[in-house]
C-alpha cells in the first residue's frame, strides 16, 4: 500500500510522519490552502451581540487556527455564557485547549447531520447562532437551524484557495511511486483531485487507486465519478484515518 493524502497542511504531514512511523510508503499533496477570512476581524462583535446561551458553531480546526488570534489581537476572551459546539472532536478539542470552554460536539461521524442530531439542538426556537466557517460551503447546519426558529448569522473566519499544481508533471510523479490509496477529506478536494490530471492518467492510474474518505456523502460522490474501491473511515481526524489504513 503507497499512500497518498491530499488534505491541508499541517493535517497532511503529520499524518504522513505517522504512517512512515508504522513502515508505510507516504507522501502529501495538499490541494488546499488557508488564508484570513474576510469577516474574521469583526468576531469580537459578533460574539458581543450574542445573548446568554445563544449558539456558536465551528465547523473546522481552521475556525480557531485563525479565529483565536484574531480575538487576541482584539485583547478579547471567547464569552463564557455561550453555548459552543463543534463539528466534530478534533475541532472541540481545538477550541477548549485555547478557551478552557465545554464543547459539545457528534460522537458518530464529524457532519453537519449528525451535528444537527444532538439532544440540545432539537428545542432552540428563539435563539440566535453564529457559525464560524470557511468560505461559503454546505447549508444543512443554517436550514435546519432556521427551520426550527432560529436566527442565524455567519461569520467567515478562513478562506479555502486552491493550490496550483502541473497535472501531467504530478501524474507522472505519482504513478512512477506506485500511489495504490488516496486520502481525500471533502468533496471539493475529491473534484479538484478528479481534475488536476490528464483524461489517460484517471482512466489507467487515478480511479483504479484504493479511495479512502471521511463521510457517505464523499463516497457516493466518489462512486459517481468513476471510483470503485471506497472506504469510509469512521471520523475526519488523522486518529480515524490511520485507523481505516490499517
Amino acid at each position: 500500500m503507497t499512500i497518498l493524502v491530499t488534505r491541508p497542511e499541517p493535517a497532511a504531514s503529520e499524518l504522513v510522519a505517522r504512517l512512515r512511523t508504522q513502515g508505510k510508503l507516504a507522501w502529501s499533496l495538499p490541494l488546499i490552502e488557508f488564508t484570513p477570512g474576510r469577516d474574521v476581524d469583526d468576531l469580537p462583535q459578533q460574539l458581543s451581540n450574542l445573548q446568554p446561551d445563544d449558539l456558536v458553531f465551528l465547523l473546522s480546526q481552521q475556525v480557531v487556527t485563525f479565529a483565536h488570534p484574531a480575538l487576541q489581537r482584539q485583547g478579547f476572551a471567547w464569552p463564557t455564557q455561550l453555548d459552543y459546539y463543534a463539528i466534530g472532536r478534533s475541532t472541540a478539542l481545538a477550541l477548549h485547549t485555547v478557551s478552557n470552554l465545554k464543547v459539545d460536539y457528534p460522537h458518530a461521524r464529524e457532519t453537519s447531520e449528525e451535528l444537527v442530531r444532538l439532544n440540545r439542538l432539537q428545542k432552540v426556537s428563539g435563539k440566535r447562532a453564529l457559525i464560524l466557517r470557511g468560505s461559503p460551503g454546505r447549508e444543512l447546519l443554517a436550514d435546519t437551524l432556521t427551520e426550527r426558529g432560529v436566527d442565524v448569522r455567519y461569520c467567515e473566519c478562513y478562506q479555502r484557495c486552491e493550490k496550483y499544481y502541473d497535472g501531467a508533471v504530478e501524474g507522472r510523479r505519482w504513478r512512477d511511486r506506485g500511489i495504490t490509496t488516496l486520502v481525500v477529506t471533502s468533496g471539493e478536494m475529491l473534484q479538484q483531485l478528479f481534475g488536476l490530471f490528464p483524461p489517460i492518467d484517471r482512466r489507467e492510474w487515478l480511479l483504479h487507486c484504493r479511495l479512502l474518505v471521511v463521510s457517505e456523502r464523499l463516497a457516493t460522490l466518489a462512486a459517481s465519478m468513476g471510483w470503485q474501491d471506497i472506504e469510509v473511515a469512521d471520523g475526519a481526524d488523522n486518529d480515524a484515518l490511520l485507523r481505516a489504513l490499517r
